[in-house]
């Protein structure tokens, strides 16, 4: 089964990758290393976890996040079939001083990685709360990825 096929059977449709809102790349490349700039999920929502948003919303947010990410590897690689393993990934939650499931939103994004690639879908990874976060969304993730460079 492809990685799309798996996307779809869990019913998953990838969005239309976004592009740099300032003067960056979505990614760099080095041999096989992949590094993607820190994306927000689809739609812009605005708001702090444990003020405007709860945990589980977070969650999916988180989610989204991982969609877009699929969605700009998908348009910079030509295909998710390249990705060989996650490596790293990296959130900062928006959130109130006093929120502290940080991990379980960022979850989202993990269990949606490890649904995608299986065992290679198992990374690294550190989330931190943020006082703020650009353009106030609820999360932003960065991440690394190796790639098959001979495809």
């Amino acid at each position: 089964m492809t990685v799309e096929q798996r996307l779809a059977a869990l019913g998953f449709t990838l969005p239309e990758a976004s592009q740099p809102a300032a003067k960056y790349s979505n990614l760099v490349n080095i041999n096989g290393l992949v590094f993607l700039s820190g994306k927000g999920p689809s739609g812009q929502p605005k708001g702090k976890l444990g003020i405007d948003f709860s945990t589980e919303e977070g969650y999916r947010f988180a989610r989204q996040v991982g969609l877009e990410v699929l969605a700009v590897l998908k348009a910079e690689l030509g295909s998710l079939e390249r990705v060989k393993r996650v490596v790293k990934v990296q959130g900062f939650v928006n959130a109130s001083s006093d929120f502290e499931e940080h991990h379980m939103v960022l979850n989202g994004f993990s269990e949606l990685m490890i649904d995608v690639f299986g065992d290679e879908g198992l990374h690294a990874r550190s989330v931190f709360g943020a006082v703020s976060v650009r353009d106030n969304l609820p999360i932003i993730v960065d991440s690394i990825f190796q790639v098959d460079s001979n495809i």
